[in-house]
């Protein structure tokens, strides 16, 4: 798929797909040449082609308002929304020597997910609770929620971010042992198609001991708690 061309068989698979909610893999699908632009760059590009979208709904860009909009909208996707694509803005991961010997249940609670969803670019807001038990090493409360950040800030599915976040804390921490939940409410969902908006979905990955039913539990009852 050069340029950016989507060839024909592509094109026919997504309008089978439509608007169905799909995951193709755990990894973001990225392009090979994905960053060889730099950030400067594809601001610049973007901009152009979202000032082409708000001239063809026949907006006037003269207009003090929107004269800015095509810039802004292309600083917030690079710098801000969908940051977490570039690997150079992944939070520094340190851990530390488990010097209190803790192994019980650790959890972080109500981490604010904002990602937005990429099958219409409408935002996914909710909540996220992560939880690990150490193996040796701790890391600083505050990273665990940098992590939960860095993958939201990226077009997703919720599943797959569910998934990115139980993998980056199991790879930092060396440890099995690790449980993400995550409550969110879809935008795509509330605001267009059924426009539901009292509906939210939950995504619940475990890991290691969080498997068994008595870890299980005791996690859900501290994620429970928190939802009352």
């Amino acid at each position: 798929m050069k340029n950016g061309n989507l060839s024909e068989e592509l094109l026919k698979n997504l309008d089978l797909i439509g608007d169905d909610h799909v995951m193709g893999s755990i990894e973001t699908p990225l392009r090979e040449d994905a960053f060889a632009l730099s950030e400067e760059e594809k601001i610049a590009i973007i901009e152009q082609h979202f000032e082409k979208i708000m001239l063809t709904l026949g907006l006037d860009l003269t207009d003090d308002s929107l004269s800015g909009t095509p810039k802004r909208v292309a600083k917030l996707y690079v710098k801000e929304l969908f940051k977490g694509l570039d690997p150079k803005n992944k939070p520094s991961m340190s851990t530390f020597e488990n010097k209190y010997n803790y192994n019980q249940m650790l959890v972080e609670k109500n981490i604010t997910v904002y990602s937005n969803c990429e099958h219409h670019f409408l935002p996914i807001v909710g909540k996220a609770h992560v939880a690990y038990i150490p193996n040796g090493r701790v890391i600083g409360l505050s990273k665990i929620n940098r992590i939960v950040d860095h993958f939201s800030r990226r077009p997703q599915v919720q599943e797959r971010l569910a998934l990115q976040i139980l993998n980056e804390m199991k790879s930092t921490l060396n440890t099995e042992d690790v449980a993400v939940y995550i409550d969110a409410e879809h935008m795509c969902v509330s605001s267009r198609g059924v426009q539901d908006q009292t509906s939210s979905t939950v995504t619940v990955e475990y890991s290691g001991k969080f498997k068994e039913e008595n870890t299980k539990k005791e996690f859900l009852t501290y994620v429970n708690d928190q939802l009352k």
